[in-house]
């Protein structure tokens, strides 16, 4: 394992100050003013307003951090120790305007857009699936057009919902619109349940996504959403993972729960084959939603998918 460098500050060490006290930042990194630079930054965006049905996400990041100070230092399946090879920091949560979504979603995008320009891969923990859409565009706005590779039940492709642009069912439209992602080169996997319409699927598919159902996971398997997602994408690449992409038997906590979903393990899994195939530049995870999740069980599972994401940014800077 690599030793850490002096200038390296390391998550708090839990057998010298146990995992229950202490400030809660994610897997207990330091904070943006106890650093000298930021290589992997750890972005909150506590933002619910573009939800359609269960709220409660705003809630998400920190449920998310919380649950996070279970995680040891080395990725045993990645052979790294991600806080030692580079500086991760947790910038704390974006400023988001909790009842204009434009004002929130230009406030996650200023905090996000600050880190990318100073050199800082960023990690956003949501809030509900339309903070995608600020991150992205600060991504892009330093990295250019993006893959996106979206782990997700739901397309998210949709045009409007009650007359808005702006949900968390509509973001990625907007992005194809704007430029940010490239559809043709990007991969949705994890699609079920119920439509609005015959042709939501193939409205979706004109937009240039390639998709791969949930149901087709019991033909394909892990292998193969892995293969499919490395011969789509295209360097650089955002990974968006919605936590309903899990069965609700696994993530309980969310806003559109659909039955039929992955395993957290089957989730897992195709993150971490990502790891030295695809060259990931940002990424995030969003629709944690406290209220729904007495156990804890779902923000346990975006909190171990998110140190993954983490450790897939840091191959990424190089180790």
């Amino acid at each position: 394992m690599t030793a850490v460098e002096p200038e390296i500050i390391p998550p708090v060490d839990a057998a010298v100050v146990p995992r229950f006290a202490g400030f809660r930042t994610f897997a207990r990194v330091p904070t943006m003013d106890q650093v000298r630079r930021a290589d992997v930054a750890i972005l909150g965006a506590p933002f619910d307003g573009g939800t359609t049905f269960r709220a409660g996400s705003r809630y998400g990041p920190g449920a998310i951090r919380e649950a996070s100070l279970l995680l040891r230092p080395y990725n045993e399946p990645l052979g790294l120790n991600p806080f030692a090879v580079h500086q991760v920091v947790d910038a704390g949560d974006a400023a988001a305007n909790p009842v204009n979504i434009i004002e929130a979603h230009r406030a996650i995008e200023d905090a996000a857009a600050a880190l990318h320009k100073s050199g800082a891969r960023v990690l956003g923990l949501g809030g509900d699936h339309s903070v995608s859409l600020p991150l992205l565009r600060a991504a892009s706005g330093v990295h250019g057009p993006l893959s996106l590779l979206q782990l997700d039940a739901h397309t998210d492709t949709w045009d409007s919902y009650f007359g808005s642009k702006l949900t968390h069912g509509t973001m990625f439209r907007r992005a194809a619109e704007e430029g940010l992602i490239d559809a043709a080169t990007s991969v949705q996997i994890g699609l079920r349940g119920s439509l609005y319409s015959n042709t939501d699927m193939a409205d979706n598919a004109e937009l240039g996504f390639t998709t791969l159902l949930a149901r087709d996971l019991d033909t394909v398997g892990v292998t193969g959403a892995i293969a499919l997602a490395v011969e789509h994408l295209r360097p650089p690449v955002y990974v968006t993972v919605d936590i309903d992409c899990l069965d609700p038997a696994f993530a309980p906590g969310t806003g559109t729960p659909e039955a039929g979903g992955m395993t957290t393990r089957e989730l897992l899994a195709i993150v971490l084959g990502l790891a030295n195939q695809v060259p990931v530049v940002s990424a995030d995870v969003v629709e944690v939603s406290p209220p729904y999740d007495p156990a804890g069980a779902t923000a346990v599972a975006a909190a171990n998918i998110a140190y993954d994401l983490l450790g897939l940014l840091v191959l990424g800077l190089g180790h």
